[in-house]
């Protein structure tokens, strides 16, 4: 009998190990900066944070392997191909626009998906009004208000979001214990404190909250009139997603997500060869360069300014890295 409590001990522990994301290690992190060239990796997470965790936070449900449509191929007010630059960040193209350089934090939801749509929004607001928009549209409202969209924390599809923007609106709202805009988000930020434990470590996921149809932020707004809306909806192909930026703003930018990337510091994003696959992860894509050698998209991602280079990171650009140029989503406001 002894012997069997023993067993049974030791087969619950090798299960919690397993459980573990490994991939969150020291060992691991040190493997991936012996082989990786181009960028350098750092413990973005505490190693003994299990792997559904991690995988939480990956929400963007595309379409893998079905036609998208539509597919934006060409406007009027596109540059020809020789005039795209070398070097674009839409901070400095637009710096009276606050938002697009703006890390927000999605907490324990998988609402990445809302979060990039919303971001590219409100930074496409602020350019299309020259800076008389220029604040945050609600990923709350998007998250658990667009039905359509998929499953709030446990992941949505971001053309969908920008279908939502055509044919509802969204409202403004800020982030997390703000009163900015009318719905600011009201799922709690995932934050790493001085002895490294991150508050969302070994917590459930975010509950999907109700719908609101009011605003409680600041309740000066009217909830009705504070929808803003896109005149349409569509994905960008490898050869505009540049040109639509120079035109409209940044853009929202799926990819798939390999254990590696979860530890990325600095440089330019590539999968290692080991690296395993995660989840679909979506970012705002704000613009492009080349660093080293090494042509790059700049992502602002949604995971805090403690993760990564300061909440952003780069990753290669023009080879489709993980799927990176393959589905990416906008749409242009109505003003």
């Amino acid at each position: 009998m002894v012997k069997f409590v023993i067993l049974i001990s030791v087969v619950l522990l090798s299960v919690y190990l397993t459980e573990q994301a490994h991939f969150l290690s020291k060992e691991y992190v040190n493997k991936i900066n012996e082989v990786a060239k181009t960028w350098k990796a750092k413990q973005n997470f505490p190693e003994n944070t299990p792997r559904e965790d991690i995988v939480r936070l990956l929400g963007s449900k595309r379409l893998l392997g079905l036609n998208k449509s539509p597919i934006k191929e060409n406007d009027i007010l596109y540059v020809d191909n020789g005039e795209v630059p070398e070097f674009f960040d839409s901070r400095l193209e637009w710096k009276n626009c606050k938002t697009i350089g703006e890390v927000r934090n999605q907490g324990n939801c998988g609402s990445c998906w809302a979060h990039g749509t919303t971001g590219a929004f409100a930074d496409r607001l602020c350019i299309a009004t020259d800076g008389e928009f220029n604040e945050l549209i609600s990923a709350e409202e998007l998250t658990f208000c667009c039905h359509t969209c998929g499953f709030g924390c446990n992941g949505g599809n971001p053309l969908k979001a920008w279908k939502y923007f055509k044919r509802h609106g969204v409202v403004t709202g800020g982030n997390y214990n703000t009163t900015d805009g009318c719905q600011p988000y009201r799922v709690p930020p995932c934050v790493r404190d001085d002895e490294g434990h991150n508050s969302c470590s070994g917590q459930p996921t975010e509950r999907n909250h109700k719908c609101s149809k009011k605003c409680y932020g600041d309740e000066t707004i009217n909830y009705k009139k504070n929808h803003y809306k896109t005149k349409d909806a569509y994905y960008l192909s490898n050869t505009t997603m540049q040109k639509d930026t120079m035109v409209y703003g940044p853009i929202e930018a799926s990819f798939d997500v390999y254990d590696d990337f979860t530890s990325y510091e600095s440089g330019v994003y590539q999968k290692t060869e080991n690296a395993s696959y995660l989840g679909g992860h979506a970012v705002k894509m704000i613009g492009w360069g080349v660093e080293e050698g090494t042509p790059y998209w700049l992502m602002v991602n949604s995971w805090g300014e403690q993760w990564g280079d300061k909440g952003m990171f780069k990753i290669l650009r023009g080879t489709d890295e993980c799927g990176v140029e393959s589905s990416c989503t906008a749409g242009v406001p109505s003003v």
